[in-house]
């Protein structure tokens, strides 16, 4: 990586500029490294200036803005291209993505497509590219925000844990195609995280916060110590990763009847 004189990243792209838990990660580079923050996310995002207000006052060196629209795969080049336009980009989180309602998403066709082209297409269009980018610079670090429930699929919401199964499987694989260039890649499994899109969808839908929920500031903690050391696959928290490892073993019939 091109660091700094105390070893922090310069420069972080998040796609997903709007994302809480983007932001977040970024907020916590920022403690120790004056960087440049290049957030992409839609145009017209209503909370766009609240995430460019966020990062200046977080500290960033600087704050860029550039459109993206994750449904718009053709101009994904467009979009990576300009963020390399004044430089090297060290880190790169993707943290977009759409949760949706799940038993609704199984019965609609076009909502379901949607959410599979944003959550997983889109990911993998913009991997790609940045993974261009980071293998002709020789260094780099991408962070990629998957979720425990594509780790084992569940009837609750297969829909959105099957995007995210791909979209794991991707990253992960990415991960060790970019490695002898000199690229990191790390993925990372939480549970539920509150946000206010989580909150939200809770008061929506009635349901209730799942055991092993955590902050964002949490998961950006995490996000930031985990990269630093070189590691591939992370849970939030850390304790997840034994719940999983027991969940994925259990059989079809006893899982179906699991109230998650």
């Amino acid at each position: 990586m091109v660091l700094d004189a105390v070893g922090n990243p310069q420069t972080i792209l998040l796609l997903g500029g709007t994302s809480e838990i983007g932001l977040a990660i970024c907020e916590r580079y920022l403690r120790n490294a004056h960087a440049r923050i290049i957030l992409a996310d839609l145009p017209n995002h209503p909370r766009k200036d609240e995430a460019i207000a966020a990062m200046t006052a977080a500290g960033a060196k600087s704050v860029e803005w550039i459109d993206f629209d994750g449904t718009d795969t053709a101009g994904h080049g467009a979009v990576i291209d300009r963020a390399w336009s004044d430089g090297d980009v060290d880190v790169a989180i993707v943290a977009f993505g759409l949760l949706g309602d799940a038993e609704e998403l199984w019965q609609n066709q076009p909502k379901a497509v949607q959410v599979a082209q944003i959550n997983y297409t889109a990911a993998v269009s913009v991997g790609v590219l940045i993974g261009e980018k980071m293998r002709a610079q020789g260094f780099g670090q991408i962070i990629a925000m998957s979720s425990a429930a594509g780790e084992r699929v569940r009837r609750s919401n297969f829909v959105y844990g099957s995007t995210k199964a791909g979209l794991d499987g991707f990253y992960l694989g990415l991960g060790e195609a970019l490695r002898e260039h000199g690229v990191r890649v790390l993925v990372i499994r939480p549970g539920q995280v509150r946000t206010t899109t989580t909150i939200e969808h809770w008061k929506t839908t009635g349901a209730k916060e799942a055991p092993f929920t955590v902050d964002k500031e949490d998961v950006a903690e995490l996000a930031v110590t985990a990269a630093a050391k070189g590691k591939e696959l992370v849970w939030a928290p850390g304790a997840f990763r034994y719940v999983m490892m027991v969940l994925r073993h259990i059989p079809r019939p006893i899982f179906r009847k699991l109230p998650i």
